[in-house]
């Protein structure tokens, strides 16, 4: 066992302070490595703050690592020490379920993917995330970083970067493709960058154009105000996808009728209520709601790959671990373009 360095939220409405984990001896197929940095995700939040349900306090959030390999096990043949790695969303699943055979292994049904904080791994033991020094995984779910690809930028790719690019390619954005996004955030700004790295014709839809300079920068051709009700009759029929990486109750009808014929529209964020869909508004058009959950291990290997290929790198701001509880309050405020990102290196 390995004591490392963390910052852990202990209940709901303290702030999360310094403290000390242990991590597990290397078994014969694990990888451990030094964390250098560890994405800020806003699922991060929820999860501390018992917004969505009780979390097993104590808890050590962040599942958008990136680190340099110290040690591997006997039996491990994709890494050795000194390589550039990262961790996403989950650190384990059944590995035998049709889901995890296809690759799909966030979407596990032998028992679920197990995540890579705040669940129980195969050894009995609450898993620990990324705002911490050090971390031992199975190979299975470790991530290669390309050399081109910083480790502070390869971070958010791990969550934010496989959100967005789950579905953009299973709906085959490219070219000749109109989509939309909802939201230019975390999420958001990378949907735009990895749309149009796919060539895609990308729309931006924000609640005002505070942002517009920034979404056509990153790649959008247009930008629109969901404030102005113009907006809902000039690009109604234009998209053949929309991807909503907000959580907030929006009128489902505006923006289903936004969708040309067989579209979809596509929830990244879950909202706090219960979303009411308008059966005209599909019917009419045979389009579809939809969701997306990150993505499995090859296709994160493959947008990370990707990234590295197109020159796709999400847009930070760098902290450090005792900056934390503020960062938490300025992503509530959308306060930061795009994403935070904690240097580790006083939990080394």
């Amino acid at each position: 066992m390995k004591t490392v360095s963390a910052y852990a939220a202990t209940s709901a409405t303290e702030p999360l302070t310094k403290t000390t984990i242990t991590r597990r001896d290397v078994g014969p197929h694990d990888v451990a490595f030094d964390i250098h940095f560890a994405g800020i995700c806003h699922s991060d939040i929820h999860t501390v703050r018992g917004e969505w349900g009780e979390p097993a306090y104590p808890v050590v959030p962040g599942h958008e690592i990136a680190g340099i390999v110290t040690e591997v096990g006997s039996e491990v043949s994709k890494y050795k020490v000194g390589d550039r790695v990262g961790v996403g969303c989950f650190v384990d699943s059944c590995r035998d379920c049709e889901s995890c055979r296809a690759g799909e292994e966030q979407y596990c049904t032998g028992g679920g993917m197990v995540g890579t904080y705040n669940a129980v791994g195969r050894d009995g033991e609450p898993t620990q995330g990324g705002y911490s020094g050090a971390i031992v995984v199975d190979e299975n779910y470790v991530l290669r970083i390309p050399d081109s690809v910083g480790l502070d930028e390869a971070a958010p790719l791990l969550c934010a970067g496989i959100t967005t690019y789950s579905p953009l390619r299973h709906w085959n954005a490219g070219p000749g493709k109109k989509v939309a996004v909802i939201g230019l955030g975390g999420l958001g700004h990378l949907a735009v960058k990895l749309a149009a790295a796919m060539g895609a014709e990308v729309t931006v839809m924000s609640q005002s154009l505070k942002k517009m300079e920034d979404g056509i920068r990153l790649g959008a051709s247009d930008y629109r105000a969901t404030s102005d009700r113009a907006t809902f009759k000039e690009l109604h029929g234009r998209f053949d996808l929309i991807i909503n990486t907000v959580s907030a109750n929006l009128n489902l009808a505006d923006y289903l009728n936004l969708l040309k014929r067989d579209g979809t529209l596509v929830e990244l964020g879950m909202p706090e209520h219960p979303m009411q869909v308008p059966a005209g508004s599909l019917i009419f058009g045979r389009r579809s709601i939809s969701g997306s959950l990150i993505g499995g291990i090859a296709e994160t290997q493959e947008m990370l790959d990707f990234c590295a290929e197109h020159d796709v790198r999400p847009e930070i701001e760098v902290i450090t671990p005792d900056y934390i509880n503020e960062a938490y309050e300025r992503t509530i405020a959308s306060d930061v373009r795009y994403r935070f990102v904690i240097d580790t290196a006083s939990l080394r």
